[in-house]
């Protein structure tokens, strides 16, 4: 089957094509892709949430998801109080 692992920046991203074997998982293909600086809070197919041992189907796509930069609950809280 094929799928895609992505790990994405502001500025560029790093995407992987991979053949695998069928009843591989979503933690299969991270580890196959291998990609640079892969540093990942969570994990995502097709953007929605996934664990490690989500079985993959043909064609999914992996997204390795960052870690935030700013809690948005404190950003509105911040605008909210004027503080932006």
């Amino acid at each position: 089957m094929r799928v895609e692992v992505v790990l994405a920046w502001p500025d560029r991203y790093q995407l992987q094509q991979l053949e695998l074997p069928e009843g591989c998982t979503v933690a299969d293909a991270v580890a196959e892709a291998a990609l640079d600086g892969a540093v990942a809070a969570a994990m995502a197919v097709h953007g929605v949430l996934a664990r490690p041992q989500q079985l993959l189907r043909d064609g999914d796509r992996v997204e390795l998801l960052r870690p935030l930069l700013a809690d948005p609950k404190e950003n509105r809280r911040r605008r909210a109080r004027g503080g932006d």
